[in-house]
């Protein structure tokens, strides 16, 4: 079971890396773009990172509920799992982001992709609680 919990762990690392990177990344490729009027190599940064950063979340949510399944699920494991299904939203709509820079469509603004992005931090920093804590 360690094993499993040192998976669940690294991937989910590696999933918030993109999570609290992507949204940042977008600001300054949508800078690139307007500067080339192409995507140049940080679009295609970007555009790898959040690829790979999806299989790590698809690692993250299957090695979570194996170990919530095997401890049977307290009731604290189900307001993580409904913030995860919420920072999985978050994460979607950064690769609609993602996707319609491709195209060269940038129609937020710095400010919107910043406090975009701190949403992430704040959904983040509720799941730690949740699991360090255990309040229910």
């Amino acid at each position: 079971m360690a094993w499993v919990k040192i998976i669940h762990i690294l991937c989910v690392m590696g999933w918030m890396t993109s999570i609290f990177a992507v949204p940042r990344a977008l600001i300054y490729w949508k800078r690139e773009f307007a500067r080339l009027n192409e995507n140049g190599p940080l679009g295609d940064l970007t555009f790898r990172l959040y690829r790979f950063s999806a299989g790590l979340a698809v690692i993250a949510v299957l090695t979570g509920l194996w170990l919530a399944w095997t401890f049977g699920f307290p009731v604290w494991t189900h307001v993580k799992l409904a913030l995860v299904v919420l920072l999985a939203g978050h994460y979607a709509w950064t690769g609609r982001l993602v996707r319609r820079a491709q195209q060269g469509i940038f129609t937020e603004s710095d400010m919107f992709l910043r406090i975009f992005n701190e949403v992430s931090v704040i959904g983040a920093i509720a799941i730690l609680w949740v699991v360090v804590v255990q309040p229910f």
